[in-house]
């Protein structure tokens, strides 16, 4: 994340645990109530609590998020602090990218848009999820808007893709805790499971307008 992000007028983040925008149970079977105990109530919680006591008495207290993320990137002398807050941040879009699997309808704009792109939503949501399985170890797969056009990409650990040219509109965590309850170590059922069911089509729509 740049520092000409500061300028934005969206960066405005609460470092707060969000309100989920559904039912623990909405996203059954493929992500358990089970799996958004721990997912949100533990994991995502525990980088909302260790981003406060990080910021605790200094003059980061009761900045947004993304400003306390362009702070701490790429310093070493940060980087826990910078593993956190974008932990909040990726988890708390990652919430909204979801929805229950009888809301999840893909407009035929953005069918058209990925059908341009990628050649055809089969072909998206294949190199989604081989962007996700290529991801070694913990991270997140992305569907951004670059230089103007959609593309994919992933990230280790807490990354996320901003940049002066690159915006994400969706994401698929690909940390163990997101799938393993469900899906044990197979993340690629996980994976499309997710993509063909419970996808916020909508909320990915918004995004892509908003920065393409």
């Amino acid at each position: 994340m740049t520092q000409d992000y500061e300028k934005k007028d969206w960066m405005k983040s609460l470092v707060e645990l969000p309100e989920l925008p559904w039912a623990k149970d909405a996203l059954a079977p493929i992500i358990s109530e089970d799996t958004i105990n721990f997912h949100y109530g533990k994991h995502h919680n525990a980088y909302v609590v260790k981003t406060k006591e990080l910021i605790a008495g200094t003059e980061l207290e009761g900045k947004s998020l993304e400003e306390i993320m362009i702070f701490a990137a790429g310093k070493p002398e940060h980087k826990v602090l910078y593993n956190n807050a974008a932990q909040v941040w990726n988890h708390s879009f990652y919430w909204k990218c979801l929805t229950p699997k009888d809301k999840s309808v893909m407009p035929e704009e953005l069918r058209e848009m990925l059908a341009h792109c990628f050649g055809s939503v089969e072909e998206f949501k294949k190199q989604l999820v081989a962007a996700g399985m290529g991801q070694f170890g913990s991270g997140w797969a992305w569907v951004v808007v670059q230089d103007g056009k959609l593309a994919i990409s992933k990230t280790p650990n807490a990354e996320e893709p901003w940049s002066d040219t690159v915006s994400p509109v969706l994401t698929l965590d690909v940390w163990e805790h997101a799938y393993y309850l469900d899906f044990q170590n197979r993340r690629q059922a996980y994976l499309e499971e997710v993509l063909d069911n419970i996808i916020n089509w909508d909320y990915m729509l918004e995004n892509i307008k908003k920065y393409k």
